[in-house]
This record gives C-alpha cells, sequence and structure tokens, in this order.
C-alpha cells in the first residue's frame, strides 16, 4: 500500500464515506484500527480446543487473521460495514415446523453474498479514490483471514452476542459484513458503549438443537449445524442427525430466538430475495434434483459451498426426519444405489428410520 500524499481533510472525508456507504446499501460504516489484541488471545484458546473441526483455515494462516497488517502490509484502518439480508415473508417458523419442507438458511436463499458485498464495496473505494485520489486498499467479505466480528464490534456495529454473531441494537443480526483494509489514517470511531446487551438472556444457548454454543460466547463449530451441513464434508455424526431436522444448509435457530430480532430490518436488496421458491420447497423436489439442475439453480449462489453430493447428503437426514410416507420411502430409494458412498449412507438411515417404524 502506498499512503495519498494529497492534503486531506481525514474528519469531513469520514463522514463521507459513511454517506457514501449508505448511499450503496450499507446500513452502517465504522472505521477502526487495527488492534485486535484481545481477540487474538480468544481466537488461539478457541483453536487450542478443536472447536473449528475441519476449518484448517481458521489457523493456517497464523496471525494474519488477527494482525491485519500482516495480511496487507501498510494497513493501519479498517472501514468495517454491514448489510441487512432478511427477506420480507421470510417463512422461518412455517417451515421449520413443517418437516416436509427444507430449511435453508436465510442467508442463503438469494444470490450469494460475497458478490454483492464485495462490489459494493469496490465501488465505495472507488468513490474514495475519485475524491482524494490513489491510495492502498483490499476489500474482503468472508473471503481471507480477517476476523469479522471483532472488526464489526470494534467499529461500534455492534456486539457479539452469546451465540457467537454480531448483534446490533436496532437491527438485530440478520445482517452480512465487509470490510476495506487501508492505509488512509482516519479517525477511529469513539465507541461509547462497548458492553454486550445479552445480560441474562440465555435463549440462544437453550434452543440450540445439537447445544453447540457450548458456554456464553462460545461455539463449538463440530456441534453447529450450519458447520455440519455446509464446512464439513464428511458423514454428519449419528449423534446430531435427528436434531437437525429439516435444516438442509445451515441454521438460524439462535438467531430466531433472540429478543434483539425483533428489531431487525428487511432487506432492500432484491438480490437477497428468495431465489427458486427456495423460502418454500419440499425436500422431495430437491432430494430429487439431478446434478445439472443443482448447479444451474444454484449458480451465483451461496449453497454451491455444500456442493452436489453434500446437498443430497442434508436432504436425505431431513427426510430421515421428515413424517413417514410412501413417496418419502420411494425418493430415498432412488438414490439407494447413488454413486456417492457418503449419500449412500445417509440415505441408509433415512430409510431405516422410515422401515423400522
Amino acid at each position: 500500500m502506498s499512503n495519498n500524499s494529497k492534503s486531506i481533510d481525514k474528519i469531513q472525508l469520514s463522514a463521507q464515506i459513511k454517506q457514501w456507504g449508505l448511499a450503496l446499501g450499507f446500513q452502517q460504516v465504522g472505521i477502526t484500527d487495527t488492534h485486535l489484541e484481545l481477540y487474538e488471545s480468544r481466537l488461539t484458546a478457541w483453536l487450542e480446543k478443536n472447536y473449528h473441526g475441519s476449518m484448517d483455515y481458521m489457523q493456517k494462516h497464523g496471525e494474519k487473521r488477527s494482525q491485519p497488517e500482516k495480511l496487507i502490509p501498510g494497513t493501519i484502518r479498517i472501514i468495517s460495514v454491514r448489510m441487512d439480508y432478511l427477506p420480507p415473508d421470510s417463512k422461518i417458523k412455517q417451515t421449520l415446523i413443517n418437516k416436509t419442507k427444507a430449511y435453508i438458511a436465510r442467508y442463503a436463499l438469494g444470490r450469494d453474498y460475497h458478490k454483492v458485498l464485495r462490489k459494493r464495496l469496490e465501488k465505495l473505494a472507488n468513490k474514495i479514490q475519485e475524491n482524494i485520489g490513489a491510495f492502498g486498499y483490499r476489500a474482503f467479505v468472508d473471503s481471507a483471514p480477517v476476523l469479522e466480528k471483532p472488526i464489526g464490534e470494534k467499529a461500534g456495529l455492534g456486539w457479539i452476542g452469546k451465540n457467537t454473531l454480531l448483534i446490533n441494537k436496532k437491527a438485530g443480526s440478520y445482517f452480512f459484513l465487509g470490510e476495506i483494509y487501508t492505509d488512509l489514517d482516519l479517525p477511529i470511531d469513539i465507541i461509547s458503549d462497548t458492553k454486550s446487551h445479552c445480560g441474562s438472556c440465555s435463549a440462544c444457548i437453550t434452543i440450540c438443537p445439537t447445544q453447540a454454543i457450548i458456554a456464553p460466547y462460545v461455539l463449538d463449530a463440530r456441534k453447529c449445524i450450519s458447520y455440519l451441513t455446509i464446512e464439513n464434508k464428511t458423514s454428519i455424526p449419528l449423534e446430531f442427525r435427528e436434531a437437525i431436522g429439516n435444516r438442509v444448509f445451515g441454521c438460524d435457530d439462535c438467531q430466531l430466538c433472540c429478543p434483539w430480532n425483533k428489531f431487525a430490518k428487511f432487506t432492500q436488496e432484491t438480490d437477497f430475495h428468495p431465489k427458486h421458491k427456495l423460502d418454500n420447497s419440499n425436500l422431495i423436489d430437491l432430494f430429487l434434483w439431478s446434478e445439472e439442475e443443482f448447479l444451474n439453480k444454484t449458480t451465483g449462489s451461496a449453497i454451491r459451498r455444500a456442493g452436489y453430493e453434500g446437498w443430497l447428503r442434508n436432504l436425505a437426514v431431513g427426510l430421515g426426519n421428515a413424517p413417514s410416507s410412501p413417496e418419502i420411502i420411494a425418493a430415498l430409494k432412488s438414490r439407494e444405489n447413488h454413486e456417492s458412498e457418503l449419500v449412500r449412507e445417509h440415505v441408509r438411515w433415512a430409510l431405516s428410520k422410515h422401515l423400522s417404524s
């Protein structure tokens, strides 16, 4: 990075960056420094207990994750942004209750957020460049060793709650985060309220289907449904299959029960609205997708991360947990001889649930 030598009114620029960010569709913009030592020690302790499971990328970059200047030399400030994603009429409770429906985490119903936010962050950086000339920066959206939630907390976008998500007093937690690392010496936002507002509430800990929140502010990812259905590429442990229910890609339970989400705002981004009726699809219909259909209907979607094999694995578990019917049994039997042993194993488990009842 090479800092711009041009004389800049930094306070005015900071205010303009926030205005431009709001105009580009972000709901909030904050600016912070790169001192993440407190969070670094927490991350180290978490990794030492292997709570990250198979997510090796959480530790392979060493100090680059918690020391931004080691990831992008010259970084002295971070612009942190958030963007709401909850679609209107999101049918969360109705879908979870109806065990023949497939529940997909609401962040994944529309276009892949990585692409949407990164494009906006680039536009924000270009706007800054138009006004002050060239400056050093890199934009990130959950795509590099970046401590997004700690940075968001330091920048005043919210606090990290007991469910380990960033929560905002006025907007709950249904939002995405993004960052611009920069060499601009911008004034840091002074955050007067830095404490957690979870209080004595433990709703998220109690409701978690797999008891993955093992203590306030501590998540064992190896038990988390989002990890099990997305990051995990192997067999889903037997002990968690029934608890997963009909959640076939991610989970929103710890957000659904959070009192602060009564303040959640519906997204203004049509890109985040459901595609292919994924907010109200039957498990059977999705399970019978061919690989070509899967690839076609998940183009530009975060669901691609699970892969077709993982998608069928997850749906087999959902079908195993659904009320028994001839249609469900027939659908499962159609995949009994699937080329993937991973899929076959979960189909066998699902069939055993129905045929033994």
